[in-house]
């Protein structure tokens, strides 16, 4: 779904750039920040929907099937493999994953600009899950723990955290000049990593499946807030330069 809404606002970017280019170079730009900010805002909408629905009975069935469904496959072998996935989308395995992509970053493009975009996607998307976490006071699942955890339960910061991290890496990948198989291996890994991780912290028991959806949606919000920020950081840099440059010529 992610990867279609980039395609849908990259699409917008280019048929209003062709149509409109010869009136106001910045207005197919501006329109797309437009199209973005109604997906953050519907974002918010259906975070502040799902949140009201918390307590009611219909998602306590919702989460209590989904959650028993999930820990009747607990087997020491898998118990293993989620508490390593899980350990991926914990501090640890971010620090590791952006050591890797800095080195990356900086191999192929000699710019610090995609580590410090990066690291600061993961750090207000970390920071504002436990704001969220505060406010709405969640408490965690009844079901057996398999992991230890000493924070409240909704939205999963973990689910919330991938999605914005891993999220912002697929759209950077997407947007990279590489090898067709590359980035659509690299995509697919970074997709079925978010998934992965969601699953893992329900089948640990330390989270309801509307705690894995709400960190979801939260963390998307970040991913396009974040997108459009860097966009317009951008374009006023870009701004600035072309104007240093005209006032150097005069």
């Amino acid at each position: 779904m992610r990867k279609q809404i980039i395609k849908v606002l990259i699409g917008v970017k280019n048929l209003l750039r062709d149509k409109f280019d010869q009136y106001n170079l910045n207005l197919p730009f501006l329109i797309t920040i437009f199209v973005a900010l109604l997906i953050v805002v519907g974002g918010v909408n259906l975070f502040v929907d799902l949140t009201a629905t918390l307590h009611t009975e219909a998602l306590s069935k919702y989460d209590s099937k989904i959650t028993q469904y999930i820990i009747s496959f607990r087997t020491p072998t898998l118990n293993k493999i989620f508490q390593f996935i899980t350990n991926v989308g914990d501090l640890y395995g971010y620090l590791v994953i952006a050591a890797l992509s800095t080195v990356l970053f900086y191999w192929k493009f000699r710019n610090w600009r995609f580590v410090l975009e990066m690291i600061f996607v993961l750090v207000v998307s970390g920071l504002s899950n436990v704001a969220l976490k505060q406010v709405i006071n969640r408490a965690r699942p009844d079901a057996e723990h398999l992991v230890s955890v000493a924070t409240l339960s909704y939205p999963s910061g973990h689910a919330m955290s991938a999605m914005a991290f891993y999220g912002f890496l697929i759209f950077l990948f997407y947007n990279f000049k590489l090898n067709r198989w590359l980035k659509t291996l690299v995509i697919t890994t970074l997709v079925l990593l978010i998934l992965a991780i969601g699953i893992s912290r329900i089948y640990l028991g330390v989270h309801y499946p509307s705690d894995i959806a709400g960190g979801y949606i939260a963390g998307f919000i970040w991913v396009i807030f974040c997108v459009v920020l860097f966009h317009v950081i951008d374009l006023l840099r870009k701004r600035r330069k072309r104007k240093k440059e005209i006032e150097q010529v005069e």
